[in-house]
């Protein structure tokens, strides 16, 4: 028996770890984080206190990989993304974030693990029309991988979020690169048959026992005897604010304005340079993603004036009244009865009651976190750990056939040694 043989848990290196939710979901699947790091110092405490104190807090282009542990069997990482999101509206190649996932090359060239795991927001898929994607695919290829990437829904393996997240695999040791398989329907129309999926997870089912919970930014023991911790949220929901009068679909400004845009023989990045902003101007045309905007009161009417548009859409847009609640536009107020939308990293959901945002607990619930899980610092700064985190239940679905893959190996590995000596 060798000494690959002898280990009883396969070693991880983490980079980009966050407070661990990658990692966690690697552990639960009977994993070994042997080392980890992070530049975010709230969250590599966040780690030190409920994960594990082998997490280095540093600057990973600063660390030579000779410093991280040897005898590797898989590197994971989510990367940062906020230069490849859809939410960066001045995503750009020239972002030096978006160039972290080489120092993630660099590691698994120095270490070469039999795989690697990468973690991606959907939006580095449409970047640059997806030359950045088959960029870092070419380049995690040219390292002697083999490499595919999935889009993944987080309900679809019991989540209660419907976050769609991009994942990464390769190996270089010549296997299929191992996906989990769904155990949860979310979208009827996506299967033609529901035959052994389970009904996904709810909001109200995860955290519906928290509603009426009082807030409070220390620990809080239920009837139960449940500790319940970082239960505080955002409250500023009913806060006056001038909104429109009139309903107005996004969508239809978008196509209207992007018509007389044509027209007029304006591109995008005339209209910006017209008005001196940057990028702005581009959520007027857009509608993908949900991600346009429509131009305000003020810019509505300048922008009448160069493009030479109708009165069509002028009373809807310009008309505003003093309104209670916030958030109108997005809509973003959590349901009851389906998976939640994507926990973010900053102004999480609204509450179904309206009176606040999700609380930080809440929002950790939503993202498989453990409920003894315990956040270092302040609302914001623990809503931004929260939301930058991987679903550690769908990790651990991810995790639990890496085992079978890496467990396949071993044992055909062990029979074809058998078999030669046998011959011999």
């Amino acid at each position: 028996m060798d000494k690959e043989e002898k280990r009883k848990k396969y070693r991880v290196i983490s980079l980009f770890s966050g407070a661990g939710g990658m990692d966690l979901g690697f552990i639960n699947a009977g994993f070994d984080i042997v080392w980890a790091n992070d530049f975010f110092k709230e969250a590599v405490e966040s780690y030190k206190k409920n994960v594990d104190d082998r997490i280095v807090y540093g600057d990973i282009t600063k660390i030579d990989s000779s410093e991280m542990p040897d005898d590797i069997d898989l590197v994971i990482g989510g990367f940062p993304c906020q230069g490849f999101s859809v939410a960066n509206t001045k995503r750009s190649m020239k972002d030096e974030r978006n160039f972290l996932y080489k120092e993630m090359l660099r590691v698994i060239d120095d270490k070469k693990p039999k795989f690697f795991v990468a973690e991606n927001v959907k939006g580095i898929l449409s970047m640059k029309k997806g030359k950045v994607f088959d960029m870092i695919k070419k380049d995690f290829k040219k390292l002697g991988y083999n490499v595919d990437a999935k889009l993944l829904n987080a309900a679809e393996y019991g989540v209660p979020q419907a976050r769609e997240r991009v994942i990464i695999i390769g190996n270089r040791i010549g296997v299929k690169n191992p996906y989990p398989i769904p155990t949860h329907w979310v979208d009827s129309k996506k299967y033609e048959s529901k035959k052994g999926l389970k009904d996904p997870v709810t909001v109200e089912q995860t955290i519906g026992f928290l509603s009426n919970v009082r807030l409070s930014d220390k620990p809080i023991t239920l009837e139960n005897g449940m500790i319940i911790y970082n239960h505080m949220a955002a409250t500023n929901v009913y806060d006056k604010f001038w909104g429109r009068k009139y309903k107005v679909k996004q969508e239809d400004i978008c196509d209207y304005l992007k018509m007389w845009r044509d027209k007029a023989g304006y591109t995008t990045k005339k209209v910006d340079d017209h008005f001196g902003y940057k990028y702005t101007a581009g959520h007027w045309f857009r509608k993908d993603n949900h991600s346009g905007s429509i131009p305000k009161p003020s810019d509505w009417w300048e922008l009448k004036k160069i493009l030479g548009f109708d009165s069509k859409y002028d009373k809807k847009v310009t008309t505003m009244v003093e309104k209670e609640i916030k958030f109108e536009q997005s809509l973003r107020i959590t349901n009851w009865d389906r998976p939640s939308d994507t926990i973010t990293a900053t102004s999480p959901e609204i509450h179904v009651n309206r009176e606040r945002r999700l609380s930080a607990r809440e929002c950790a619930m939503l993202q498989t976190f453990p409920m003894d899980y315990q956040f270092v610092g302040s609302l914001n700064i623990v809503y931004r750990q929260i939301g930058n985190a991987v679903p550690i239940d769908l990790v651990k679905a991810s995790g639990e056939v890496f085992k079978e893959a890496i467990k396949t190996i071993k044992i055909n590995r062990s029979k074809s040694r058998k078999h030669y000596n046998r011959k011999i």
